[in-house]
């Protein structure tokens, strides 16, 4: 099969970095071209097979576009987007093929699994369940995209939501917990690339789901691997459940 021709946006950010390194360490993808602010997209996109975007999240309809426009697969990285930037997403799925997750590394897309199939046997009527996550002091949404996941997985399983049941912290005299709460709480520190804990807490036992990211090497080999997936599959929207075949 021919290598894959990349076209990595944010070169000079942290995470396009990472992907430049990954992809140079793997045989089967070549970096065919490179964006940064300023720079003209539609010419990088017209050198490219796929293209990984690792930006912000107010960059995404801009790179959307232009791979509508020339039929580009997509592999977004990009956390903190609005409502109308994820059905934007959405809709651009119905004609290309991308993959958009939260997280991109094989531990975290486990940790989900382990979540989901934790939740189902726990449960909320004898155990609470609290979500905590760290970063670097450099990351501008909270709660990470990666939590918002964990959270949205328990929501499917305990039929609670966040506009009604996350507790951000806590502070003051506010009562008891609320019986369908789940907490989150979000830290911001140091060169931390990652950290991520569920915890499901009954009286006299405790059960603790944890990953801790040390490189942002994990993520970017991740999104290589799910770029080379994406090849040949059809217009839709994929995350790395189904690269991975995490499938329940």
């Amino acid at each position: 099969m021919l290598m894959l021709e990349l076209l990595i946006t944010g070169k000079s950010g942290r995470m396009g970095q990472a992907l430049l390194q990954a992809a140079a360490a793997n045989p089967a993808v070549n970096v065919a071209t490179t964006h940064d602010a300023g720079e003209d997209l539609d010419a990088a996109m017209e050198k490219a097979g796929c293209v990984i975007d690792f930006t912000v999240h107010s960059f995404t309809r801009q790179v959307i576009e232009s791979a509508l426009n020339h039929r580009k697969p997509l592999v977004i990285g990009t956390t903190g987007h609005t409502d109308d930037e994820r059905a934007m997403i959405r809709e651009a799925a119905e004609n290309l093929p991308v993959v958009f997750a939260s997280n991109y590394s094989v531990g975290v897309n486990t940790l989900f699994w382990l979540t989901r199939k934790a939740a189902r046997i726990l449960g909320q009527d004898r155990f609470d369940i609290e979500v905590v996550e760290m970063h670097h002091r450099h990351k501008i949404d909270a709660p990470s995209g990666t939590a918002r996941t964990l959270l949205d997985v328990l929501h499917q399983v305990t039929g609670t939501s966040y506009k009604d049941d996350v507790a951000h912290g806590r502070v003051g005299n506010i009562g008891p917990r609320k019986p369908r709460e789940i907490g989150m709480h979000t830290l911001r520190g140091g060169d931390v690339v990652g950290d991520h804990t569920v915890i499901f807490a009954a009286d006299g036992e405790r059960v603790e789901l944890a990953h801790k990211a040390s490189s942002r090497l994990t993520f970017a080999n991740g999104a290589i691997h799910a770029a080379l997936w994406l090849r040949d599959k059809p217009a839709g929207l994929y995350d790395m459940r189904d690269v991975l075949g995490l499938a329940d």
